[in-house]
């Protein structure tokens, strides 16, 4: 359609001539009949418009105009204009129609048929740059269209990838904190572990000593006639007491002690201790327990929580130095958090309305030694007994604190089914005394704890043997087999484990008791059942009841 050439000749053969000649020549020309039809033609497509003067002057021209008006900026329609020949200037309407047309080239006729050719192909290939400058422009709008689309992608990508860079440096700034968290956790944890072996290892040695200490204050006591005499071993047992409470708190928190885990149930342990706190706590604060109606039961030694709560109500009420409220409650939770296994659990809540914990300290409360009370008036040993309790009986301690509001410190337990304990058998020294008398081996490296079990068992009625290594122990069984085997753990050379899985080779059925005071309770759990193992430091009565038991299938 663009390479049409348009005819506008309305008079006479005009344009079927022209017609025939620009056919020769290889072009397709279209007769308009007006100049209305010209201006239709032209909007369709056309190459350039071949007129003739006078169809021009007679013509309505104003659609042709409005359409060379509208024409886009790389076009610019040529016409080939057919003039009557005249003498002198043209007519001033001749001149407007010619300023109207705008690219025209001027023919007087009679025009050669080569020269028209001619004109024809010059305004052709004129047109034809026209179009080559319309692709040009195109191609310049479709390239900035896409330049467009790719800037306005281009800032959507970059934000998308702002965005992902911005949640790639969220989770690693969230990563780095919770692997330093991890770490402090982990300092913390090995700080802890060695502080607890530190402690065990000395708690061995002092309990050795105070088993000593505390037998003979109690042989003392059974056989001196003399009020003053007793009176004196009495005031050093007092004291003997003392430093075997300061040993078990030290074991707790180091959990080398070998709790005695039962069912408890937590309402009656914390009823039951009413009488106690109030004397301990005194007439400033007032004690108020908040006991769940549930009536939960913990997996817990009944007499290392009491004393966690104990020392947990001193703490509180030390705090409240101008009185206030101690908040005793017993529940049951689900465990929430990285310090507990999933599950139900029991807890021991307590909670106070004093001076509360700095935000600096709190890290630093469950370290033993460390007390913010003055020299003389703590030992800094009670919330880290309270934690070794916890952990040992497979809980853990949760502290909450706001400073000048208060605190509360709970004890989380795993929960355990109720139960209906039988009463316990008591030791009746005399009883024992006067019954058989059962042969015991006796096999401890401490001459002093090992002199001390011989006389009390001598006193009790028995007869014993004794041997001060694992090695001697053993050659004493094969010799002549015993009715009782009585072993310490920490030995040199063999432990007390190794002597009771040889015993059991050597003499079958033979029962066995292993003291210690310090001990890998691991190593023991897997030998010897919890009513098999004696702890240090005993008195002459939990000596003596043990062996009763450990005899009684002997016996039957």
């Amino acid at each position: 359609m663009e390479q049409r050439i348009l005819l506008l000749a309305i008079k006479g053969r005009d344009a079927d001539v022209i017609d025939q000649l620009l056919t020769r020549v290889g072009h397709e020309s279209v007769i308009c009949e007006s100049g209305e039809a010209l201006a239709r033609e032209a909007r369709r497509g056309a190459a350039i418009a071949v007129v003739t003067e006078e169809s021009l002057l007679d013509a309505d021209l104003s659609g042709l105009g409005a359409w060379l008006d509208d024409q886009p900026s790389w076009s610019d329609f040529p016409f080939v204009l057919l003039a009557t020949k005249r003498a002198g200037r043209r007519p001033r309407d001749a001149l407007r129609m010619l300023e109207q047309l705008g690219n025209v080239v001027v023919l007087e006729r009679p025009v050669h048929s080569d020269t028209l050719a001619s004109a024809v192909n010059s305004a052709m290939r004129g047109r034809s740059r026209q179009y080559e400058a319309r692709r040009r422009l195109e191609e310049l709008q479709l390239a900035e269209g896409r330049l467009t689309n790719l800037n306005g992608s281009l800032e959507a990508r970059i934000a998308e990838r702002t965005e992902e860079l911005s949640s790639a440096n969220n989770q690693l700034m969230q990563e780095v904190a919770v692997r330093e968290r991890a770490q402090a956790a982990l300092a913390q944890s090995q700080k802890m572990e060695a502080v607890g072996q530190l402690t065990g290892g000395i708690a061995h040695d002092f309990n050795n000593l105070l088993t000593v200490i505390f037998g003979n204050l109690e042989l003392i006591q059974r056989r001196t006639e003399d009020e003053k005499t007793a009176k004196l071993a009495d005031f050093a047992r007092q004291a003997a007491e003392r430093a075997a409470k300061l040993t078990h708190q030290l074991l707790a928190f180091s959990r080398t002690q070998n709790l005695t885990l039962k069912a408890v149930d937590l309402n009656g342990l914390v009823t039951g201790m009413h009488d106690l706190l109030d004397r301990t706590i005194g007439p400033m604060v007032r004690i108020e327990m908040v006991l769940d109606a549930a009536e939960p039961w913990a997996l817990a030694d009944a007499n290392q929580l009491e004393l966690a709560i104990l020392n947990l109500s001193i703490n509180a009420r030390d705090s409240m130095t101008e009185g206030g409220v101690l908040t005793i409650s017993s529940t049951r939770q689900m465990a929430q958090g990285s310090d507990l296994a999933p599950g139900d659990y029991a807890v021991i809540s307590v909670t106070d309305t004093g001076s509360g914990i700095p935000p600096e300290l709190m890290a630093k409360v469950f370290d033993p030694f460390f007390t913010t009370k003055p020299i003389g008036k703590g030992t800094g040993l009670g919330l880290s007994q309270v934690y070794g309790i916890a952990q040992q009986s497979g809980g853990t301690v949760r502290l909450s604190s706001v400073e000048g509001r208060g605190t509360t410190v709970e004890i989380w337990l795993p929960t355990a089914a109720a139960v209906v304990s039988a009463p316990e058998d008591v030791f009746r020294a005399e009883a024992d005394a006067e019954g058989p008398h059962q042969r015991i081996l006796v096999v401890d490296d401490d001459d002093a704890v090992r002199r001390f079990i011989v006389e009390c068992l001598q006193s009790l009625g028995y007869s014993v043997d004794e041997a001060a290594d694992g090695e001697a122990g053993l050659r004493v069984l094969q010799g002549s087999r015993p009715d009782l085997l009585i072993v310490d753990y920490a030995m040199p050379g063999m432990t007390g484990v190794d002597v009771v899985l040889k015993a059991r080779v050597v003499a079958p059925g033979v029962p066995i008791l292993l003291a210690t005071g310090y001990a890998d309770m691991e190593a023991v759990d897997r030998v010897m059942p919890m009513e098999s193992v004696l702890r240090k430091p005993f008195r002459l009565s939990e000596l003596g009841m043990a062996v009763r038991k450990a005899l009684a299938p002997a016996t039957v």
